[in-house]
């Protein structure tokens, strides 16, 4: 047998039927939903990390390449969840840049806000991070597909952790008044991250652009601060 029949046995055997009923409702897969169309087998995120565990080193790119274009997104994020590990498990400037372009390959097949969020940072933004490359995560702030923009800003978390904040502040920026609720969620995500990091640069940055933010991105922007700091934001009162 095949590795990656391995791996798709694998998550069959883990499949729980109410989850399988769930899931599409939770990831609004109905027609013209952000999910739309997309099929679950109903496997919960930490049986997906254990088969990834088991198989990420025993996988290679070209099956990898298939699982990650599979119909069912438990493959997709198995997939990313094994490509992730192949990413920091090795020391490799070479193959680290051939994990990120097969990442920038298959953007198509990361099309959901779990699978965004699971793998940007750790892969695309770890390694614009450590070469300077933050043009990778510009470029995808610019284009048109709501992903792409979610990747960008999200991908941005490595830089919090390390405490810069230049790049995320721009690519908030950029997509501010983005028409889509995930993308109000995302970057009042990342500038809560920021303010847990350093309070002056989320304090300074909703000084400047807090009345024009849509009121999501606000209040998970704010959402640690103090409670009478809180107040004054919603109300307009600062």
């Amino acid at each position: 047998m095949s590795i990656l029949k391995e791996i798709q046995e694998a998550l069959a055997v883990l499949s729980i039927p109410e989850k399988a009923e769930f899931f599409p409702r939770f990831f609004k897969t109905g027609k013209g939903e952000y999910g739309e169309g997309d099929l679950f087998l109903g496997v919960t995120v930490p049986d997906q990390r254990s088969v990834a565990k088991e198989y990420y080193s025993k996988i290679d790119l070209k099956d990898l390449s298939k699982l990650l274009s599979s119909k069912y997104h438990e493959h997709r994020l198995t997939a990313l969840f094994m490509l992730i590990s192949k990413f920091e498990k090795t020391k490799d400037l070479t193959v680290k840049e051939e994990i990120v372009t097969f990442y920038l390959n298959h953007l198509s097949y990361i099309n959901n806000w779990d699978l965004v969020d699971s793998s940007c940072y750790k892969i695309l933004g770890r390694y614009a991070f450590e070469n300077q490359k933050e043009y990778l995560l510009k470029e995808l702030s610019e284009s048109e597909e709501l992903w792409h923009k979610r990747i960008a800003v999200v991908g941005t978390m490595h830089y919090i952790k390390k405490g810069s904040f230049d790049l995320t502040k721009e690519l908030v920026t950029r997509n501010l008044k983005h028409p889509h609720d995930l993308m109000h969620k995302a970057n009042g995500w990342l500038l809560r991250e920021m303010g847990n990091k350093n309070e002056t640069e989320l304090i300074a940055y909703l000084g400047q652009y807090y009345k024009e933010m849509p009121r999501t991105c606000l209040r998970y922007a704010i959402e640690k601060l103090e409670e009478n700091k809180r107040q004054d934001y919603l109300k307009g009162r600062i």
